[in-house]
């Protein structure tokens, strides 16, 4: 399987612009599934209900993934993207996978981060595994890679492969937590991160890119600098994935003790 990244910098409120400028992006590259940034098509740095409004859009009926769509199917592939959702008097900040059959699933963002929680509902759908070309997947947005129950779900429920959108601005954070994550569960990550900043508002947002692929083992299998913007994207065989063996008597999901984890969800 050929899975990819794109990092960029999208211009706040050019869905239209935003969602051309990746198709360039992708012109010199081919990949089964193309993970793109939180957020990919607005913009970030909301500084009001009302903006929010008229640049949230419903899934799956919304511009945008009508766009993406056409692009999955001319270039018969997958994409996650991130986007502002609107669902009734709700927003969320969400994630779309969208291939040439169009919608296949999207995840509302669990864990808002900083002011986010002034304008989207915290996500109300299950962390969800579903199949891209038979490879178990799973999404996770930008702040959920703080935590480690999130991806664990993921996993336990078979995922392969996680698909991250994010918007970091904590410099290396993120590109290290996710690494653990990775490691922790023995899956493939796609970390697709943007790049510039935006000074709608105080504070001032520096976004840190180094987008990232990891190994189940944690090893970075391709990665860019704070500031390229580019297309990237390697072979895995996402079936290594399921091999959860640290040594020959241990296997990291057999020596769980779930009933030892109780105040998880009891706290």
């Amino acid at each position: 399987m050929r899975v990819g990244y794109i990092q960029f910098a999208p211009e706040f409120g050019e869905k239209e612009r935003n969602l051309r400028r990746l198709e360039k992006l992708l012109a010199e590259e081919h990949a089964d599934l193309w993970v793109l940034p939180e957020l990919c098509t607005t913009g970030y740095q909301f500084t009001s209900k009302k903006e929010l409004k008229e640049l949230a859009e419903p899934i799956p009926d919304g511009l945008s993934l009508r766009i993406v769509q056409k692009l999955a199917q001319d270039r018969d592939s997958y994409f996650v993207l991130g986007l502002a959702e609107r669902d009734g008097d709700k927003f969320f900040n969400s994630a779309a996978l969208i291939g040439p059959e169009g919608l296949v699933t999207f995840y509302r963002k669990v864990h808002l981060f900083f002011r986010e929680k002034l304008f989207f509902s915290p996500g109300d759908r299950p962390f969800e595994v579903v199949k891209v070309r038979e490879v178990p997947l799973g999404i996770l947005i930008c702040y959920d890679h703080l935590f480690p129950e999130a991806a664990r779900v993921l996993a336990l429920k078979g995922a392969c492969l996680i698909a991250h959108p994010a918007n970091f601005v904590i410099p290396g954070l993120g590109q290290l937590t996710m690494r653990v994550r990775a490691l922790e569960n023995r899956v493939f990550v796609v970390t697709a991160n943007r790049i510039g900043q935006e000074t709608r508002e105080e504070p001032a947002l520096v976004f840190t890119g180094m987008s990232q692929i990891l190994s189940p083992t944690g090893e970075v299998l391709a990665s860019s600098t704070a500031t390229a913007e580019e297309a990237v994207a390697v072979e895995i065989n996402p079936w290594q994935a399921l091999d959860k063996k640290l040594t020959p008597l241990n296997d990291l999901f057999q020596d769980r003790r779930p009933e030892f984890y109780r105040a998880l969800v009891e706290q």
